[in-house]
């Protein structure tokens, strides 16, 4: 199992424990909920879904822990 951090600007939009779409380039194929960093080549993500283990919030926003098979 694999776990990231994905930066998400608005409250309310998902839930723990719902399964979530993973994809590149989201502004190509549609509206994103949160995004992540940049990752190299060898460190992307390869899961096309995940489940949402936990929505942290910080001074700097929405964080959601995204769990997925890798």
């Amino acid at each position: 199992m694999r776990q990231e951090r994905f930066k998400m600007e608005r409250e309310g939009l998902v839930e723990e424990g719902q399964e979530v779409v993973i994809s590149e380039r989201s502004a190509v194929t549609g509206q994103s909920v949160a995004m992540s960093g940049i990752y190299r080549t060898r460190e992307r993500i390869m899961s096309r879904k995940g489940i949402i283990k936990e929505i942290e919030k910080t001074e700097r926003g929405f964080y959601l822990v995204v769990e997925m098979e890798e």
